[in-house]
């Protein structure tokens, strides 16, 4: 059997004050998009050194515990402060499966933000190998086939606890058949994340 990647936890965990700074720029970057159609410039010389340092992020914005938005990266190329505020924004007015949230729900969702691990290859055989190297509730799996890519968080298993189902998803969710994974051996990466809520 392959060994999984070797994968270890976000390196530097950000303090509680770093979570909150982040959770608070996401939160004033929705905002602003949604009441005044723009996003204000960030000084990155004014935030801690791990906040503008380039990362990786999801924002997943929620109401009453059901998905109103989820957008994110999977390669650091701005500062982690930047892409955060970037993707909160994305969240709220260009995720494809909701409408783009209106100024009078916004005291009603909840930020939750996802700090990534940069994705790492899965060296498997064969679909029973992949199956045995995923670790459900733990990892991020990434999905490769050409030029499509997709990805769920590892939030995702508490859903589909299933690692055969939660393939299958994340195919259909590329827009391919459920048992892709098992017809051809796909590119496969797995990350783990630092998460963390309004």
């Amino acid at each position: 059997m392959s060994q999984q990647a070797m994968v270890s936890p976000a390196p530097d965990q950000l303090s509680p004050d770093e979570r909150e700074r982040l959770l608070q720029l996401a939160r004033q970057a929705l905002d602003e998009a949604v009441r005044e159609g723009r996003l204000s410039d960030l000084d990155l010389g004014d935030l801690p050194p791990h906040l503008s340092q380039d990362g990786i992020a999801f924002v997943t914005l929620t109401v009453e515990g059901h998905l109103r938005g989820c957008v994110g990266g999977l390669e650091a190329k701005l500062p982690l402060a930047e892409d955060v505020r970037q993707h909160a924004v994305a969240a709220g007015l260009n995720d494809f499966r909701f409408p783009p949230v209106r100024s009078e729900e916004l005291t009603h969702i909840v930020i939750e933000i996802s700090r990534l691990t940069s994705p790492q290859p899965l060296d498997y055989e064969c679909p029973e190998d992949l199956l045995a190297c995923l670790h459900p509730g733990v990892d991020g799996v990434v999905l490769v086939d050409g030029a499509r890519r997709v990805t769920f968080l590892p939030q995702v298993w508490e859903k589909i606890p299933n690692p055969s189902q939660f393939l299958g998803m994340l195919c259909q969710k590329m827009g391919a058949p459920a048992d892709l994974w098992k017809q051809k051996k796909l590119t496969v990466l797995i990350y783990r994340v630092e998460k963390f809520r309004e």
